[in-house]
């Protein structure tokens, strides 16, 4: 499955602090009413067990409250507490079976059996975990009823492998609900930010690139526009114009780095959006651009159709940081390159002055 949604499954077993909490206190408490009415050194144990083992699992908790880092790292310690966690309340509900005492063997069953529902509950995100917990806590009330002599016991010995298989199965239905769940919020989120023709991030996913990366953070944005579109679009119809947009929106992906990401704003229009400030670099990006863009011919059935780009760059934060007034500078230099003809870029000049950034309009 996609890796944040694994990952999310993974934190969520971590949480429901509130019924974790039941959880050992029950037990705990379970134990230690056990342990002063049997007096018994086996049952001492358990109860000393039990207190240890709440501590651990609490302290892996803590720290991966405190450290969201440590979820993935400490997964498997805390799938291996819980799961000793269970063979501690299945081995209570065995010991005092075999006592002989039937009202510290009613307490411990119906609290392990109480257990389960809590288990199912956290633990439903890893519904695998959740069978191996139930078979571990449960499991061996069947072989202490086998072994208690009772004939009417071994209703339990029935009774358990079916309970542990619904219960399972139910824990298989929520996992699936829940994962098909959070792949329907990913994939809304996706075509949210995402243009739909292109693949590209749409308006919207470009603001929330840009919120990311922090008001302060210095950005190169590029502004195309598409020479010959309209053309396109008119001789050949808008299927074959959308077929050219997505052909665009290919090549601009492959500029895209982890340093640059390519987004479309609407029609024929385009964005760069590249880390840093440097005019250099700026305009190295725009030459590759206008290679990529008009480099080779679009082949759309039999036809071979050349277009050409213009490109408005602009800086932040010296055009600003929000998009709107990048947009509004990189809008006004290109402009400035249309005015120079097809297959220009122009750097916006409208900037507060820099000694170290010296902005003027260039064309090829």
């Amino acid at each position: 499955m996609p890796a944040a949604i694994r990952a999310s499954l993974i934190s969520g077993l971590y949480g429901a602090l509130p019924i974790f909490a039941g959880g050992v206190i029950n037990t705990i408490a379970v134990a230690a009413l056990i342990a002063g009415r049997l007096q018994h050194g086996l049952i001492y144990a358990w109860l000393a067990f039990e207190i240890l083992l709440c501590l651990a699992r609490f302290t892996v908790l803590l720290v991966v409250r405190s450290r969201a880092s440590h979820v993935e790292r400490l997964g498997d310690i805390h799938i291996f507490l819980a799961l000793l966690w269970a063979s501690s309340v299945g081995f209570g509900t065995y010991i005092t079976a075999m006592s002989g005492d039937w009202v510290s063997c009613a307490l411990s069953w119906l609290s392990a059996a109480a257990m389960v529902g809590g288990i199912c509950f956290r633990n439903f995100g890893a519904p695998r975990l959740v069978a191996v917990m139930i078979m571990l806590s449960l499991g061996p009330c069947v072989i202490a009823a086998i072994q208690s002599g009772e004939p009417i016991l071994l209703l339990i010995v029935f009774q358990i492998p079916f309970y542990l298989y619904s219960m399972t199965i139910a824990a298989f239905r929520l996992n699936k609900m829940l994962v098909s769940t959070m792949r329907a919020e990913q994939e809304n989120d996706h075509l949210a930010r995402h243009d739909l023709l292109t693949g590209l991030l749409n308006r919207a996913g470009l603001e929330r690139q840009l919120d990311e990366n922090g008001d302060a953070a210095p950005l190169t944005l590029l502004y195309l526009d598409l020479d010959g579109f309209k053309t396109v679009n008119d001789r050949l119809g808008h299927g074959a114009g959308d077929h050219l947009l997505g052909m665009v929106g290919e090549r601009l992906q492959a500029l895209s780095t982890s340093g640059v990401v390519a987004a479309r704003i609407g029609g024929d229009e385009f964005v760069m959006v590249a880390g840093g400030n440097d005019r250099t670099a700026a305009i190295n990006l725009a030459r590759r651009t206008i290679t990529a863009i008009t480099g080779e011919p679009y082949l759309i059935g039999q036809e071979a159709i050349e277009i050409g780009v213009c490109i408005g760059v602009a800086f932040a934060p010296y055009h600003g940081s929000a998009l709107a007034h990048l947009m509004s500078a990189a809008d006004n230099a290109l402009y400035q390159a249309k005015a120079k003809g097809r297959c220009e870029y122009a750097i916006a000049t409208s900037i507060a002055p820099s000694p170290t950034l010296r902005l003027a309009t260039t064309t090829l």
